[in-house]
């Protein structure tokens, strides 16, 4: 059929040639077939949280899926698409050490249809949905395979340092506590679990003393179908803050008074609201979303901090940053019909303002540190609608460590000894904040459902 022809003379030419329908409704004429679908690429990301599969593709899928039992198997029937080396390369990007998938193949089910068969290490809740196109993405069909027991980011505050914290009997009623040298301390701690911590003043220095041990949730942005901004050299934005944040923990981990928790400790997608959500789960006395920022102009550079605003953004670039960060959950791929799996935004119906000022103070301490190692883009804490810092009660900063958009900066980004200093600046910072804004009492119900 010429390109331009009406659809109304194909129907004409069936007419027309009556005796030929039989070899026609069998070999279509040139044009008139729908293209099938096809899965361009597969993409697997395991982690502990949960494991995510992609099956990219170039048109609309139909696919129905349920699970079997004995052995446990997630069960995924897709709908006129084809078999092909894609398909069949999925088995392969299957690692032994995935938590939750022990075997993943797919192959013919029957005429038309693909069947992928996932053999599952344990219980799960699945969730399969399929997403449009976004960032460098075309329309995707996700596999999500959440652990009906999860990791509990409560327990991630014990592991490793249990020589500085102890549980309490009543998990609702979880506190941590810094153990002190003298054996009365020590059994006064053991039995008032639900005393408030206390700041008291050193007769010496004069400077405070937290006598609790205070948590930082440290977000390394981005992660998993999330790359984050992409460097001329092809350095992943996802892949430097992870190192950061993993450096930075290290360090803070190693202060007599501080523990830090990470969002994500591999790569992997994690929405927006539950980053938010794990950091007060732990009650946790500041949030810092670590970033490597980027720009149209290569010469942009510098490090910058970022806290949230209530009434608009203190710059174009704010703004702009914001919108970029925000769409993050598009991107790496978020089931908007799922309700059971994320917990519910339970924000506090009160001012942030109070919140707000908190945050501008480590804001302030955080861009002075990262002034001694780097350039700062803006030699003052900037704000926007970041939805990542929206926890109404725990002080949050973004911080743009540098621009991966910058050859010069994206080289020092991969740099490990560049990575330190990054990490010192920014304990430097936190220790400030915290001397100068010692944290109050915890609040006995350390888990929000």
């Amino acid at each position: 059929m010429p390109k331009h022809a009406h659809p109304s003379h194909g129907r004409r030419q069936l007419l027309r040639y009556a005796g030929a329908s039989l070899i026609l409704s069998v070999t279509p004429l040139a044009g008139a077939a729908a293209k099938l679908p096809s899965v361009l690429a597969v993409r697997i990301w395991p982690a502990a949280d949960y494991t995510r599969v992609t099956l990219e593709h170039d048109a609309p899928l139909k696919f129905t899926h349920f699970t079997v039992e004995n052995p446990d198997r997630l069960v995924v029937d897709i709908e006129g698409v084809e078999f092909n080396s894609v398909l069949d390369s999925l088995a392969r990007k299957l690692t032994t050490d995935d938590p939750n998938i022990k075997l993943l193949r797919a192959g013919r089910f029957k005429p038309g249809v693909v069947r992928l068969v996932m053999e599952l290490k344990g219980k799960v809740n699945p969730q399969v949905f399929t997403l449009e196109p976004a960032g460098e993405y075309g329309r995707r069909l996700v596999l999500d395979v959440y652990p009906v027991n999860p990791p509990d980011p409560m327990m991630a505050l014990l592991e490793g340092r249990k020589d500085a914290v102890e549980p309490l009997k009543n998990e609702q009623d979880f506190q941590i506590v810094e153990k002190r040298p003298d054996d009365v301390a020590a059994k006064k701690a053991e039995k008032a679990p639900i005393e408030a911590p206390e700041v008291h003043t050193s007769k010496k220095s004069g400077k405070p003393i937290v006598d609790r041990m205070v948590t930082i949730m440290l977000d390394p942005g981005h992660g998993g179908e999330d790359p984050g901004a992409i460097g001329k050299v092809g350095t992943y934005e996802k892949n430097v803050t992870l190192e950061v944040a993993r450096r930075l923990k290290a360090r803070i981990d190693a202060e007599p008074n501080m523990r830090a928790v990470l969002t994500r400790d591999s790569d992997f997608f994690v929405p927006l609201q539950m980053r938010v959500q794990k950091a007060r789960r732990i009650q946790s006395d500041l949030f810092l979303s670590i970033h490597a920022d980027a720009w149209i102009k290569p010469d942009a550079r510098g490090s910058s901090v970022f806290v949230l605003s209530e009434k608009g953004a203190s710059s174009t670039q704010a703004r702009l940053l914001a919108q970029k960060e925000n769409q993050a959950d598009l991107i790496g791929g978020v089931n908007i019909g799922s309700k059971d799996l994320f917990l519910a935004r339970t924000l506090l119906d009160l001012s942030q303002t109070g919140t707000i000022n908190d945050s501008l103070k480590l804001g302030k301490y955080l861009l002075g540190e990262l002034g001694s190692i780097n350039t700062l883009h803006k030699a003052h804490v900037e704000q926007a609608g970041f939805a990542v810092l929206k926890a109404p009660d725990i002080p949050s900063a973004l911080i743009e460590t540098a621009f991966i958009s910058n050859p010069e900066e994206e080289a020092r980004l991969n740099d490990d000894a560049y990575q330190e200093k990054l990490a010192g600046a920014i304990v430097r910072g936190i220790r400030q904040y915290f001397i100068k804004h010692p944290p109050g009492p915890k609040a006995k119900l350390a888990l929000l459902s």
